[in-house]
């Protein structure tokens, strides 16, 4: 046998709790310079061989004017005599020679250039994914996932031209024309000043247009979010079925254009900005030699200074190499601008601080004082940070306690606080007062890793990777072996119908594993977490969505999986915890009545009530039945 290896919210891209946590740090975000820098500090060294490459390649490449006006006025053109056919021969080749080598420094230069920035980005990418993965569950619940992939693929996409090319791009322009600049003063300083007069001018113009691409670049970026957060909404398996269910495919598609027509406008705007710009640089910088040429034969004629023929081509020559590199530094002032809109995004999210993390001298459950499979709630209160101050509180003074070993259920009517307790037992979600004890050590006290480590999630709601089932399995422990999996599947009753399939344990399961049943997805759930073997399972109304008969096969695999371990379970479905130790009763966030199955229906409270409306549910599906 062969197993592989694993290796609807309509709102905007932020809620207005994310949103308020991102203007809070507005001041630091501002601050972009030095932490765009700070990106490229691990390679220095590469970027020190860039700098020289550019340096000498720019400079080299601008020594060809100067060989000109010598082939010109001593080689071809001398004073009184034939042309030099030796000194012109000489010339050319060193003009070649200096062409084959700024040629080589190129493609050394393009390849340093792709490596840092490629590098650069994909460290960028990583650490916003990893600085993603400490966030605290509150921040998913509350954004949505397409735009959190919007800013992982779409804002570092964007600003990945930048980081590669922006270094190379700047130095070279930089010696290019100051190179340029140099040569062209060195050729005639009258004429320089003529060709150089109207760029301050320019540069002031180029701030203004570069502000109004960066606001532009900010909007197009939003606007891409919620088109990413649409596609994952309604692409999803899920999505299709619920538009499918409710014949909305029209409307989805209408939603997609409208954002999808929003974008297209923004992109022209912002491949438009800045464009007339451009084209009046671009005739100016052109019209440069005209004027030159006009302005030389004014000298001429007027008497002054003898310029030569060879002095007006090489000096034109130089400066048409500036007009390039020119046009490249303001493009690239404008990209920077631009760009500052999208760094912003994401240092947005790198600034974002986890409300859960392990203190700085944090144990492990391993040095807790307690036995790995206790739990205690010490008069605990939990309030969702961004629920109105005067509301409610979703859990108002709780208090309990679970012994290693231990069967507790916690039911009550839907609302009531039931899987908020369950996600603080893990620190999911952190007590807004109380303690949270687990293994005798309060919660904020141990390592989240170590936590989890000892705790097993069973939800209603199972998720299974698109890959084989062996690979889902081995999520739990990668290096689990073959037997240790049919161990754990036999124990969950699942191994016997993993092995009519025919591909067995490398049967790919679909998206979210829809191509299996409920019933099918809950014990491979049960799998995973009897392969993870925690001391602690938590269960959370994990037969809810199930019909009678696999109910039945996935309660016998969870009361297999309970067997010797502490274990919390909300039951939709009162028949299911009959047999806990304990029975929590839990109501707006109390708990109003605890006790075995038999004393709280002997109490006659709430529970009796839950019971009563279960009987007579069932009692009505009975009578529709026989009808």
């Amino acid at each position: 046998m062969s197993m592989g290896r694993a290796g609807v919210g309509r709102g905007r891209a932020v809620d207005a709790a994310t949103q308020r946590a991102l203007n809070a740090q507005a001041p630091e975000i501002a601050h972009l310079g030095p932490r765009i820098v700070r990106l490229f500090h691990p390679y220095r060294g590469r970027i020190a061989w860039m700098v020289v490459l550019v340096v000498v390649g720019a400079s080299v490449a601008v020594v060809p004017a100067l060989i000109i006006q010598r082939i010109f006025d001593d080689a071809l053109f001398p004073k009184g005599a034939p042309p030099n056919l030796v000194l012109l021969a000489q010339l050319v080749g060193f003009m070649i020679a200096l062409y084959i080598a700024n040629a080589a420094l190129s493609v050394v230069q393009t390849w340093l250039t792709s490596s840092v920035g490629n590098s650069v980005t994909g460290d960028l990418r990583v650490e916003l994914f990893e600085h993603l993965q400490r966030m605290d569950l509150s921040f998913f619940t509350r954004t949505k996932t397409g735009v959190i992939q919007s800013r992982l693929q779409n804002d570092v996409g964007g600003v990945a031209g930048v980081l590669t090319n922006t270094i190379t791009s700047i130095l070279g322009n930089i010696v290019t024309v100051i190179a340029s600049l140099t040569a062209m003063l060195i050729i005639d300083w009258r004429l320089t000043i003529i060709a150089v007069i109207v760029m301050p001018g320019l540069v002031v113009v180029q701030r203004r247009v570069g502000q109004v691409r960066a606001r532009i670049a900010g909007q197009t970026q939003a606007s891409l979010s919620e088109l990413t957060a649409i596609t994952h909404e309604t692409l999803s398996v899920s999505g299709i079925l619920l538009s499918k269910a409710f014949n909305r495919q029209r409307a989805e598609i209408d939603r997609y254009r409208d954002e999808n027509q929003n974008q297209v406008r923004l992109q022209v705007r912002q491949a438009m900005s800045g464009q007339r710009f451009f084209g009046v640089v671009q005739v100016i910088m052109s019209s440069v030699p005209a004027i030159i040429y006009l302005v030389a034969g004014l000298l001429i004629t007027g008497g002054g200074e003898l310029i030569t023929a060879g002095t007006i081509v090489a000096f034109t020559t130089v400066q048409a190499r500036l007009l390039g590199p020119l046009m490249g530094l303001m493009r690239v002032a404008l990209d920077l601008q631009t760009s500052k809109a999208l760094f912003a995004r994401i240092f947005e999210y790198l600034d974002l601080v986890p409300s859960i993390a392990d203190a700085p001298d944090a144990i492990t459950v391993a040095q807790a004082p307690g036995p790995r499979g206790g739990l205690r709630f010490d008069d605990v209160v939990f309030r969702y940070p961004d629920a109105p101050a005067q509301s409610r509180p979703t859990l108002d003074h709780v208090s309990f306690t679970v012994e290693p070993g231990q069967h507790v259920a916690f039911v009550g009517p839907s609302g009531a606080g039931k899987t908020t307790i369950l996600y603080l037992a893990p620190r999911h979600y952190e007590a807004s007062g109380g303690r949270v004890l687990f293994a005798g050590a309060d919660v904020r006290e141990l390592t989240q890793a170590s936590i989890i480590d000892n705790v097993g999630i069973v939800s209603q709601e199972t998720y299974l990777f698109h890959a084989t089932i062996g690979e889902n399995l081995r999520y739990a422990k990668p290096d689990a072996s073959d037997a240790e999996l049919v161990a754990a599947c036999k124990a969950a009753h699942i191994h016997e119908v993993i092995m009519s399939f025919e591909h067995g344990y490398d049967t790919v399961v679909g998206e979210r594993g829809y191509r299996l049943s409920g019933g099918e997805k809950q014990r491979i759930a049960i799998a995973r977490v009897l392969l993870k073997d925690p001391p602690m399972l938590l269960l959370d109304e994990a037969t809810s969505a199930l019909d009678t008969v696999s109910e039945r096969i996935v309660q016998e695999a969870l009361d297999a999986a309970a067997a010797g371990r502490t274990t919390l379970s909300i039951a939709h479905r009162l028949s299911t915890v009959i047999g806990a130790d304990v029975i929590h009763v839990v109501s707006e966030g109390q708990i109003v009545e605890s006790g075995t199955h038999a004393s709280l229906l002997a109490h006659g409270g709430l529970y009796v009530a839950l019971a009563q409306q279960q009987m007579d549910a069932t009692r009505g599906l009975q009578v529709d039945g026989a009808g």
